[in-house]
Parts: C-alpha cells; structure tokens; sequence
C-alpha cells in the first residue's frame, strides 16, 4: 500500500483503507501515529472530514469525542505503563496548528525522556526525532493498544 492515504486519513479511515486505524469508535477512530519516538503514540482522529474543531460539532457528538478521546488515553494509559516501567503518564491535546480537520494527540511520557524535553511539550523535541517511523516492529503494540481499547468498551 502506498503512502496516498496520508492525504485523506479521514476519508481512507472511512473506507477501510487507513493502515493505522487501532479501532473504530463513536465519533472518530483511533489511530496508532505515524511517528513512535515516544512508544505508544496514538490520535483520534473525526470521522468527518469538514469538522474543523471540537465547537464545530454538536454538543452531543462533542461529549462523544472527548469520551473517545479519554478511552484512547487510558488505553494508552494501560498499555504503555504494562509495557515500560519509565511510563510516567499521557498528555492529551487538541491542537489544529497544521491539520484542518479535528483531531486529538494522545502523547505518552516517560522517565527515560532527555532532561531538556521531559517536562515540556512535544513538539519541542528535535527533528530527528520525528523520522522514528511506525513500522513492523510495532506490530505487537498495535495488537495490544487494539485489545486494550476492545476491553476498556465492554
């Protein structure tokens, strides 16, 4: 499968043909990130593409993504505090900087992080970092992200 999804991960979401889609949920699907720097990385992604930010939906579909987006941290939570005893916690962020569509960053944090960017945001850690691209040997954290969010919903 080529890279082209990339352009629409909403719409290849929708048709089943977004390789990183983790599950689908009530208002959005959740993803494992393109980039595993910090393992465990994942975003909820809309299920429509016009919704630009969280006040674009109604209040109904908004409590059921900021529900989405909970289950998704805390099976992020789980997986990466079972897998990694420096797990320290998640950060949850809904920024919109660059893509136009809605979506949450569900970014874990660990004790192991450089002492200049563990206590700050992300985004600040180096450009290098960012080339740590998903890949077959995160094939068993997709599986167990996948399960944890199946048991979180029963």
């Amino acid at each position: 499968m080529t890279d082209g999804w990339k352009r629409d991960r909403i719409g290849s979401a929708l048709r089943g043909e977004n390789p990183t889609v983790l599950r689908r949920l009530d208002a959005g699907f959740a993803v494992i990130g393109d980039t595993q720097f910090l393992p465990g990385y994942c975003v909820l992604l809309t299920d429509s593409a016009d919704v630009g930010r969280l006040s674009d939906l109604s209040r109904p579909r908004r409590l059921e993504f900021l529900a989405d987006m909970d289950l998704l941290g805390e099976a992020v939570e789980n997986v990466c505090a079972r897998r990694d005893p420096g797990f320290r916690r998640v950060n949850l962020e809904i920024l919109g900087n660059t893509d136009p569509f809605l979506h949450a960053h569900v970014w874990p944090r660990y004790d192991w992080e450089p002492a200049d960017v563990v206590g700050r945001p992300v985004w600040l850690y180096p450009v290098e970092n960012w080339a740590a691209s998903l890949g077959p040997e995160h094939d068993s954290l997709r599986s167990e992200l996948t399960a944890e969010i199946d048991r979180l919903r029963t």
